[in-house]
């Protein structure tokens, strides 16, 4: 069985379905974010404050690195993991990439609550993430092995349809879904 990672800009629903995914292929879960957040021992918003977005991409490099050589389970990653070439590199190589892929309103209207968010704390919430879609959103479709389209379904819908593309794949056993 090989890892299963999930890419895909802030809010588009990685961590909750991740968790959810690897719960119904009875699979270990693990969180970029939170691994990155532990080795750090303050939160990313912190760090990104304190040292930069730079500094944050080092670490960040390394951690991936690092997961996507021992990872056997499913990875939900920052939704700026994409901007390195080695990172989508040791994503696609080492995993079956799934990008769940929402449009800025979709995420603009999960997210316009949520202040843990560096790269969203800006006056224009919805023309940045506009911003980080233009820009990312190809370097997103070149990591991926397959694409989700997130829309409003229930994360249990998304965890079918994400199943599904895997079977289809060969890369699941058919009936995986169960």
């Amino acid at each position: 069985m090989t890892s299963i990672a999930l890419i895909g800009l802030p809010g588009s629903g990685k961590s909750t379905v991740g968790r959810q995914l690897a719960r119904r292929l009875q699979l270990p879960f693990s969180d970029s974010d939170h691994v990155i957040e532990q080795q750090l021992g303050c939160s990313i918003r912190e760090y990104f404050e304190r040292e930069g977005e730079e500094r944050f991409r080092d670490v960040e490099e390394s951690t991936i690195d690092r997961v996507t050589l021992n990872q056997h389970g499913v990875l939900s990653t920052g939704g700026g993991v994409v901007l390195r070439a080695v990172n989508r590199q040791h994503l696609h190589e080492r995993c079956q990439v799934v990008y769940l892929n929402s449009s800025p309103e979709e995420l603009f209207r999960r997210l316009r609550h949520d202040v843990n968010r560096p790269l969203l704390q800006v006056a224009d919430p919805l023309a940045r993430l506009r911003e980080l879609h233009a820009v990312r959103e190809p370097l997103y479709r070149q990591t991926a092995h397959f694409v989700v389209e997130t829309g409003r379904p229930s994360v249990s819908t998304l965890v079918g349809m994400i199943l599904m593309q895997l079977e289809l794949a060969g890369v699941l056993p058919l009936n995986s879904r169960v």
